[in-house]
């Protein structure tokens, strides 16, 4: 089997104009980054409008093993697969950060014969999005450092600075530094901290801004740092916004490529879900919707953290009614979950896999909870045994979820057709009876308990000192209103990494919790999670070169 770049690589095109065409969009609508590539215009976006929505689709997974799941790819297939049944259908992703592409995850544009590509091009620079992010935050903490170093007017604690310098790279050097070092004129020495581009308030400010008043009017409330009175200092306050949003004007308009049978895929912002709330953007989802019958989206790592964040903030933000979740598991993952080492996946194991069904399980309940009906879709790989497809199979129908095959990694868009199938005739015989989980008027630890309990299973929540004054304090500045964004580990339901299948009788650990004025939630940071990430022993870098002008290694 070739790997993922070279099936990319060998991929026919078809020039992005011609994509857009089967979208009735013309070229002079698009803003063109070579053949390839393009973002849609205002223009294009305003013409839409008042189109009907086609269906929402989202697409989760169980906890992410190293055994793999392949939500990404499963996302990329099924809309191959809708193609391939005559259905036009339009896959809504977000974009790759550069740290898990050097690092130990890889990229995000799906794999084997369900790519959305240029590959290449989508895992490193793409349209130069991530740069603009980048960009508007770091040119947010010039200005307050400048600000201080100015003569402080606005009266800023240097103790109680709360934004942080962003970076999309994973190096764990720079999660605490000291800046103004040097002389005088150098600044004022004080501690700092970077954070991840994708962790960025800027990255979820684009992501869930509605146009460019919108966007300007959030970035605009982003709290940066406290007075000496305990008051919150914005962007506004340090007159940033213009200049941020000179810098994200373009980055702001959704990205058109394509996936290897030419399906029309929108690519935008790549908040982590670990970290961030882990969705592609509302603009690409309700552009989306206006230009398909069926609009396949994906929320990131595991349903306990993208799918509830995808409900709990991006759905109630934007007024987004997903009809159907498509719930990715594989047999080998399932297995890791019940203990299963990974060198002894490739075997049958019925023990392994019942114990370790439970993830699965839990993820079932907890989708259910929002109303959306389920259909559970095996990943398919060639060591899975017709006995351990039966017996998930068997589970998952008799828990009131539907189940289909899925083997889009081997055949495309033909693979997916089962699939597809069965997601088809989900929507045509069952209503979605969409509900989030818990109300705007509960209390921020009201809000966070709900989902620990709720979603995570744990017996309770243990608030460290400092979370706890934390959260008193936003209560008491007027932000108990909004949804909270829950930072935890992606490998497991709890806030530790090995514990793995559905774990039971713990509590989660919230260490700190902070404010997002400007996306409109609150970051609640669990067990270890950290939002700048380090790199592996034996990063993915080390295998990345050009020879001959073509980029191999990437995956």
């Amino acid at each position: 089997m070739k790997t993922d770049i070279e099936i990319a690589q060998e991929a026919e095109l078809w020039p992005i104009t011609e994509v857009a065409k089967s979208l009735q969009i013309s070229e002079d609508e698009l803003e063109l980054y070579g053949k390839y590539k393009a973002k849609l215009s205002d223009e294009a976006i305003e013409k839409m409008k008042d189109n009907p929505d086609g269906k929402l689709i989202l697409v989760t997974a169980i906890n992410p093993t190293p055994a793999g799941e392949g939500k990404t790819t499963t996302s990329v297939g099924l809309g191959q697969a809708f193609g391939v049944l005559g259905k036009k259908a339009v896959i809504a992703l977000r974009e790759p950060s550069l740290g898990p592409c050097f690092g130990v995850k890889g990229g995000a544009a799906g794999g084997g014969f369900a790519q959305v590509v240029p590959m290449e091009d989508l895992n490193l620079h793409f349209t130069g999005d991530f740069h603009a992010i980048t960009s508007a935050n770091n040119l947010l903490a010039a200005m307050l450092d400048n600000h201080i170093q100015q003569g402080n007017e606005l009266q800023i604690d240097t103790r109680n600075i709360v934004w942080k310098r962003c970076l999309d790279m994973n190096d764990r050097a720079l999660r605490n530094i000291v800046i103004g070092l040097g002389a005088k004129t150098d600044g004022f020495v004080r501690e700092d901290h970077f954070v991840i581009t994708v962790a960025s308030e800027i990255m979820a400010v684009l992501c869930l801004a509605e146009d460019m008043e919108d966007l300007k009017e959030r970035l605009g409330r982003m709290v940066v740092a406290y007075n000496y009175r305990g008051e919150p200092i914005t962007a506004s306050d340090l007159k940033a916004v213009g200049a941020m949003a000179a810098l994200l004007k373009d980055a702001l308009k959704p990205n058109l490529i394509q996936t290897l049978e030419h399906t029309p895929a929108i690519v935008h912002g790549g908040p982590f879900a670990n970290i961030a709330h882990g969705c592609n953007s509302v603009r690409a989802t309700r552009t989306a919707l206006k230009m398909a019958d069926y609009v396949i989206t994906e929320a990131g790592f595991g349903a306990d953290l993208g799918a509830e964040k995808f409900f709990d903030i991006k759905c109630r933000m934007a007024g987004l009614r997903p009809d159907v979740v498509v719930l990715v598991a594989t047999v080998r993952a399932l297995k890791y979950n019940g203990g299963l080492p990974k060198a002894e996946l490739s075997k049958e194991n019925l023990d392994a896999l019942k114990k370790g069904i439970v993830n699965l399980e839990k993820h079932m309940e907890n989708l259910q909870k929002y109303g959306v009906p389920v259909v559970v879709t095996l990943n398919s790989f060639v060591t899975d045994t017709e006995s351990e497809i039966a017996f998930v199979k068997r589970f998952c129908e008799e828990r009131g979820c539907e189940f289909a095959i899925s083997q889009v990694w081997e055949k495309g868009g033909e693979g997916g057709t089962a699939l597809a199938r069965k997601v088809l005739d989900v929507l045509e015989t069952k209503e979605s009876h969409f509900q989030v989980l818990y109300k705007d008027d509960l209390s921020l630890r009201e809000k966070i308990e709900t989902v620990a309990r709720e979603i995570y299973g744990a017996d309770g929540v243990e608030y460290a000192a400092a979370a706890s004054k934390q959260l008193d304090r936003l209560a008491d500045l007027g932000f108990s209103h909004l949804p909270v964004c829950m930072a935890k580990t992606q490998y497991s339901l709890s806030d530790e990494p090995a514990l793995l299948g559905r774990p039971s009788g713990f509590r989660i650990h919230v260490r700190e919790a902070y404010v997002s004025a400007g996306a409109g939630f609150v970051v609640v940071l669990t067990g270890a999670v950290m939002t700048m990430p380090g790199l592996p022993k034996q990063p993915a870098a080390f295998g990345i070169d050009v020879k001959e002008g073509t980029i191999t290694g990437l995956f």
